[in-house]
């Protein structure tokens, strides 16, 4: 499947826009995905939600696919990587981990309440937040002087208006002028409605395409 991606330049560094949510840093190698939320399938089936068993598997075909896509040296996860505390998921995120070249590192969410120790077994650094030049990646969107901040943790969608009044809701990516906020990455997580202000900038997705909307 092609899929239709938007390139947008901070200070002379490129980062690509994925329809799946992923932002790629191409001069860092640095592939960026916020909010995969794993084992929340599993929690909600276990609490009687008619999720099927198989939805379990969506976010490791997308993590495969964007890991296909860009081949990053680094994989970073800007933080609630994991939903809650370890269920059958994490067996499953584990062999996936030692079959992932990247080196993978995670700043940690407020969802992130497994041991830092269970992490570092599988060979994935655990930090607060991570400064490379002049951005600053953090989980929750945060304003630091002289820095670019890239973030998650809102899960931004945007609704789109038809002309009959109809109208649609989908993640999207969020840019200010200091700050990006990338979409939830995991499948059934949920979205917050944002109104971009003068100066913001919105990239919606769709199942393969990122299309930048206008503000009218």
């Amino acid at each position: 499947m092609t899929v239709i991606t938007q390139e947008i330049t901070i200070h002379s560094q490129t980062f690509v826009l994925h329809p799946n949510g992923a932002a790629y840093w191409k001069e860092k190698s640095i592939l960026l995905i916020a909010d995969v939320h794993l084992g929340k399938i599993t929690h909600f089936r276990k609490n009687g939600s008619a999720i099927p068993e198989s939805a379990m598997y969506q976010n490791f075909d997308q993590l495969n696919d964007a890991l296909q896509y860009f081949q990053p040296k680094t994989l970073c996860f800007l933080g609630d990587l994991f939903h809650s505390f370890i269920n059958k998921e994490w067996l499953l995120f584990s062999e996936w981990i030692r079959k992932t070249t990247s080196k993978i590192i995670l700043i940690a969410g407020n969802h992130d309440v497994i041991s830092p120790l269970k992490y570092e077994e599988l060979k994935i650094s655990v930090v607060y937040e991570w400064i490379i030049d002049f951005v600053l990646l953090t989980h929750h969107p945060e304003e630091r002087e002289d820095f670019f901040n890239i973030s998650g943790h809102i899960h931004p969608g945007i609704r789109l208006l038809g002309l009959g009044k109809q109208s649609l809701s989908v993640s999207c990516f969020f840019k200010r002028k200091h700050q990006l906020i990338l979409p939830a990455f995991g499948a059934f997580t949920g979205k917050y409605i944002l109104t971009p202000q003068e100066e913001e900038d919105v990239f919606a997705i769709t199942k393969d395409e990122v299309i930048k909307i206008s503000k009218k």
